[in-house]
């Protein structure tokens, strides 16, 4: 994963360099930084916890201090992760046109509360620009603090830490090792169809395909000749992962055992604690108010 993470860095910036295809190497979902910062040594199964707190962090305050409250600890992961402020920027990049067209549609379309602005039939209510203004910071701080799970957490120790976390279910006959394989899978190969889509897009320019220019239906019709070699693509890939585990004797978890074994310490249980300080103030400001 440390050699395949570091590949996938070089074609990152040999991109970043020719300036090819923006949208795509803007896309860095799934990525994975290797790293020896505090927030790379914790516990996997201690961050996926803390990730989760964040989320409640974020979507249980109604206040705007409670987004505040929210930036700071994303703020303070992003510092103790080492990772550099441009990654989380162009993670939140792609998302950006979309959510400014939701925001839109929210502040034109939710009723309820003072009008602000009336004119003919549009109406603006301080409800509406309450609920977009929550909506679009709640998705930006999301991204950004979920982003850095994956990208200070190899796709092993992700495995494994779900695996883990996902063990109790084992008495209700849940399959948590096919779980967390599935997952960890899926998180995998998003950087490597990323890969293969600029590779496919390059491909089709040579060919004379026009991707960019043209009217609306003309950029669908462009994105099929984009599409199907990449199904066809991601199907080869899976089957040849499919071969390769066959191969390998993988029979799911029954009987296996880790190298590495995931332990916990000190920095584990206070990270735990502050996030959990976090989510109580985040309750806290929340029942004042």
């Amino acid at each position: 994963d440390l050699v395949r993470s570091r590949g996938l860095g070089d074609v990152y910036k040999r991109q970043e360099k020719k300036g090819e295809n923006l949208m795509i190497k803007d896309i860095t979902l799934g990525q994975y930084f290797p790293g020896n910062s505090m927030v790379h040594r914790l516990d996997p199964r201690y961050k996926i916890i803390i990730s989760g707190i964040f989320i409640a962090m974020l979507f249980i305050g109604d206040h705007v201090i409670c987004l505040e409250i929210g930036a700071v600890f994303v703020a303070m992961a992003l510092i103790l992760s080492s990772i550099p402020l441009k990654m989380i920027v162009k993670s939140i990049k792609p998302i950006i046109p979309l959510l400014l067209f939701t925001s839109l549609f929210n502040i034109f379309f939710i009723s309820g509360g003072m009008p602000i602005f009336e004119w003919k039939f549009i109406k603006i209510t301080d409800a509406a620009v309450h609920t977009t203004f929550f909506m679009f910071v709640r998705i930006i701080l999301l991204i950004a603090g979920t982003s850095l799970l994956t990208y200070t957490t190899s796709p092993i120790a992700l495995t494994d830490a779900i695996e883990r976390l996902l063990s109790p279910l084992k008495k209700i006959k849940v399959p948590d090792h096919d779980l967390a394989m599935m997952m960890t899978i899926a998180l995998r190969f998003i950087p490597t169809l990323i890969e293969e889509t600029d590779k496919i897009i390059s491909a089709q320019k040579a060919r004379g395909v026009d991707l960019d220019g043209g009217k609306l239906m003309d950029k669908v019709k462009a994105v099929v000749p984009i599409i199907i070699p990449l199904f066809v693509s991601a199907v080869r890939r899976a089957s040849e992962l499919a071969t390769a585990m066959e191969c390998r004797c993988y029979r799911g978890g029954e009987g296996r055992t880790k190298m590495r074994q995931l332990k916990s310490g000190a920095a584990d249980y206070v990270s735990l604690m502050i996030s959990i300080l976090f989510l109580a103030s985040v309750i806290f400001i929340n029942a004042m108010n």
